[in-house]
């Protein structure tokens, strides 16, 4: 895949060791930006090697504001692994609490863009999920940031494959008129397609003070 040119940028990522974070740290210095982990001491060892490693804690808005410079881009990808309805306290306590950090921490010191890993909505299923994470897109719209708030629903790859046995159902209601949005907005995509969109988020900001939303169907033509 070949890219346009672009600018380097200083990015802090908060979630740089997790499953996403990880593979985007790379790419992004693969790209020639300027990357920083905020990062628990305990998860250093999983940040990619180029990266530097900011020790604190993305639940605390005087930790993420220590590791934030004005003028970075910040891309939060902090969030309960694995979420399922069994898991809504947790999306409370760590889902919610980091981007509230994260948000507070971009009053104090203005990022030039926050990016945001929310989820598809509305959808019948993950309730709780769903909740926390629009509270956390209507903070950062109440707090007047530059944003971009990619909304996938189920990112598939290594340790994320049993979403492959639903393909077929996929497009099936693709094929029926009346499914066939919801589908699309609940569609499944890979590692990379999120990879690929996340870099260009990064790269190309919206305009100053306002917030773009990514969408599945974008999610995946990204790159």
């Amino acid at each position: 895949m070949t890219r346009a040119p672009h600018a380097s940028c200083d990015v802090l990522i908060t979630g740089a060791s997790g499953y996403v974070g990880r593979r985007l740290t790379v790419a992004l210095l693969e790209r020639g930006h300027r990357v920083r982990a905020l990062t628990r001491a305990a998860s250093t060892a999983r940040i990619p090697q180029g990266a530097t490693s900011v020790i604190g804690d993305a639940l605390s808005v005087d930790s993420v504001t220590g590791a934030l410079n004005a003028g970075d881009t910040v891309v939060h990808l902090v969030g309960t692994p694995h979420p399922n309805p069994s898991k809504a306290k947790q999306f409370q306590e760590v889902d919610l609490v980091s981007i509230r950090a994260t948000v507070e921490a971009a009053k104090r010191v203005p990022p030039r863009h926050l990016v945001y890993v929310s989820v598809a909505q509305p959808a019948p299923v993950m309730k709780a999920f769903i909740e926390a994470r629009s509270a956390g897109e209507a903070m950062i719209r109440n707090a007047g940031l530059t944003a971009t708030i990619l909304r996938p629903w189920y990112i598939l790859g290594p340790g994320h494959w049993w979403a492959v046995a639903l393909v077929p159902m996929y497009k099936i209601a693709e094929m029926l008129l009346s499914l066939r949005a919801s589908a699309q907005r609940l569609g499944l995509v890979t590692i990379r397609q999120m990879v690929d969109a996340l870099v260009t988020a990064v790269e190309n900001p919206p305009a100053q003070g306002t917030v773009r939303i990514v969408e599945v169907p974008e999610i995946k033509n990204s790159g």
